[in-house]
């Protein structure tokens, strides 16, 4: 994907902006990820491209293993920093395409937009993902196999066994059975273990998926 750079600048940016419009109550507010602030999550957007093994590895062993929770405490360790230095360093990383050594450049993408949801939902201030970044995102999502899913809970595709998951205003949908129709965002809120409500889904497979999201 010659334009994948192009897509990751692009989303990484618009974050960067958005985040310097918010507050300090924003910046302090409960993310979509377990446990994160909405500074925790930018943070790790900012930094986690620039992490190494050395600091990665100790911080697996003190966590015993757990990759989300070495995950937040380096979060949380890099959040500190404060938002200016936060912002600066996701724009540093869109003018330098940094991204974490042993992952596919998609994986950039992913997160860009991902956690971009996390933040913003909390915040009720939506973003439409442009579809040039939707379909590379969600068709990644539904591929990935461990250990790349082991921080969104695992297979996407266990998740929606016996569903046919539509993304409304998108050229996009997957797997076979009862219908569940959604906004685009809550669709990759899906693939990637953030769950959705009941009010969020339509179709004849929606109150099924949704019991399977929030059992």
């Amino acid at each position: 994907m010659s334009e994948l750079p192009q897509l990751i600048r692009t989303e990484r940016l618009a974050l960067a902006d958005f985040l310097e419009t918010l507050g300090p109550t924003q910046w302090a507010t409960r993310s979509l990820c377990d446990e994160w602030t909405v500074q925790d999550v930018a943070a790790h957007l900012a930094w986690a491209p620039l992490l190494r093994p050395s600091e990665m590895i100790p911080a697996i062993v003190k966590a015993r293993f757990r990759l989300n929770k070495a995950s937040a405490e380096i979060a949380k360790r890099w959040a500190e920093r404060g938002p200016e230095a936060i912002v600066a360093q996701l724009r540093q990383n869109a003018e330098t395409d940094a991204k974490p050594p042993g992952v596919p450049e998609i994986a950039a993408l992913v997160d860009a937009v991902v956690h971009a949801i996390d933040i913003r939902h909390p915040l009720s201030s939506p973003r439409p993902v442009p579809p040039e970044a939707f379909t590379p995102v969600a068709d990644f999502s539904v591929q990935a196999k461990w250990p790349m899913n082991v921080s969104v809970g695992g297979s996407a595709r266990k998740r929606l066994a016996g569903v046919r998951l539509v993304a409304e205003g998108y050229n996009w949908s997957y797997g076979e059975g009862h219908e569940v129709r959604a906004a685009g965002d809550t669709v990759l809120r899906i693939l990637n273990g953030r769950g959705a409500t009941r009010q969020e889904l339509t179709g004849d497979g929606a109150t099924h998926l949704a019991m399977r999201l929030n059992p």
